[in-house]
């Protein structure tokens, strides 16, 4: 059953099992007072009230996967435009209320917790007033846009005991979890290089032309639509889904944010990386002409201890190497365009060759021979959403939270600056600062259009 409010704050089973399984973990902010005597927040065995903000393709994906738990009931949702919030009200108008504003439906009676699935360039604000308001979060990736806004998430989260899961759903899957196996399993001997890829075929049109009207559909709150990103004209494709976004730098950060944490994550994780200490990008709009502003062509060198990590993006040429797939014939190639992704792990005794769903082993010669496949050491996950509410009944953090995701997020984005600057960048790992560069120093930190402001006090 729902939860109840009492007239005296008290910590209820959940949020004692929450709070002291994070005082068991070594971080730079101590959970306050204020937050562990908050009113009481759902009982393991209640129903955990959801909230979701953004109504969009992604947010109902979440959604639809979160309510096949029956422990849980969607009760506020949230989105500037009505044409998407709407339908999501009345289809559970017996328990939800609709909201126009976050911040409001963060106010709501009772929220447990809340999916965050709006554009990357809110994913900062949102992600912080929600650890505040005392819920735990389901944030869609990329995490955030901005080396600093990454850093005031995973801060804010740590601050107020947040459960928090990113949403990378392949890091739910099992085949790389038996990649992580086998990378780890020492089969392939020392990995000194990784070569990661997403490509695609979007020239010359792009996302099309001609389409920056200004015109404002009905029900559309353009003004907090745009939010603390600078404010430009109405472009309908803009808004379609998470794909379009894409194709516009302050919305996105480009095909890079917006791939690579999907593609990046499984060598991070299997090889147990920290942050790099050097970042070195180049690229640029070489073809593609159309509405949006974004680069078409990516390259990146991630500099790690005894480790180069490198990744190649294109939207005007979608040749996959290794799955660039055989024809139906099974002969020559598939000559398609569509798009294509690979992680290439370069070991001493061999290399693995992997995508979402499948995988080449290539042997050094005999080095591999009498090898085994690893065991299974790593659970299935029942899905990203589902882990993270299983997560929040616990009181502990799901895998691919906030503190683990930053490794991820913040080379990625520190590749954007590079490619801003035209030139490489050193990072400390220790401090999490950029080394010997005002400029950079200076952008990573994002200017945010009157009258939102950059949460600066959680860096």
């Amino acid at each position: 059953m729902n939860k109840k409010r009492i007239s005296q704050p008290s910590i209820n089973r959940r949020k004692f099992v929450k709070t002291t399984a994070l005082s068991a973990i070594s971080m730079p902010y101590i959970v306050p007072s204020a937050v562990i005597n908050k009113e009481n927040r759902t009982a393991p065995n209640d129903k955990i009230n959801l909230g979701i903000i953004g109504c969009g393709g992604l947010g109902k994906a979440n959604l639809q996967a979160c309510m096949q738990d029956e422990g849980v009931e969607l009760v506020a949702a949230c989105d500037v435009w009505s044409e998407r919030l709407d339908p999501i009200v009345e289809k559970y108008k017996s328990t939800c209320t609709g909201y126009r504003d976050f911040r409001k439906l963060l106010e709501h009676p009772d929220l447990d917790a809340v999916i965050i699935a709006t554009p990357a360039h809110w994913h900062a604000l949102q992600a912080v007033a929600a650890a505040e308001a005392g819920v735990d979060v389901y944030l869609q990736k990329p995490m955030s846009m901005f080396p600093a806004e990454s850093l005031v998430i995973r801060n804010a989260f740590r601050k107020h005991g947040t459960i928090n899961q990113i949403g990378t759903q392949i890091h739910a899957g099992d085949h790389y979890r038996r990649m992580v196996e086998l990378v780890r399993s020492g089969n392939l001997g020392a990995i000194n290089t990784v070569r990661t890829f997403f490509v695609m075929n979007e020239a010359p049109n792009g996302v099309g032309s001609g389409m920056n009207t200004g015109k404002v559909p009905s029900g559309l709150d353009w003004d907090f639509w745009v939010g603390p990103s600078p404010m430009q004209s109405f472009n309908p494709n803009l808004v379609k889904d998470a794909f379009y976004h894409c194709f516009w730098m302050d919305f996105s950060g480009g095909w890079t944010l917006g791939m690579a944490p999907h593609i990046t994550d499984l060598p991070i994780w299997a090889l147990e990386l920290g942050y790099p200490t050097e970042i070195s990008a180049m690229g640029g709009r070489y073809t593609i002409r159309d509405d949006g502003d974004a680069y078409d062509n990516h390259e990146v060198i991630w500099q790690y201890p005894n480790l180069t990590m490198t990744w190649m993006q294109s939207s005007t040429n979608s040749h996959g190497w290794a799955f660039q797939n055989a024809d139906k014939t099974g002969k020559g190639y598939e000559t398609g365009t569509r798009r294509r992704l690979g992680i290439y792990f370069h070991g001493v005794n061999g290399t693995l060759i992997t995508d979402y769903n499948s995988h080449i082993l290539i042997p050094e010669g005999d080095r591999m021979a009498g090898m085994s496949a690893p065991k299974e050491t790593i659970p299935s996950s029942p899905g990203q959403e589902l882990e993270w509410l299983n997560a929040v009944r616990k009181g502990e953090q799901p895998l691919c939270n906030a503190d683990y995701h930053i490794k991820v997020d913040m080379p990625i984005q520190l590749s954007i600056l590079s490619l801003k600057l035209g030139r490489s960048i050193k990072f400390d790992p220790e401090s999490e600062e950029i080394i010997g560069d005002k400029k950079a120093k200076k952008m990573a930190v994002p200017e945010y259009r009157d009258p939102w402001k950059f949460p600066s006090e959680y860096l």
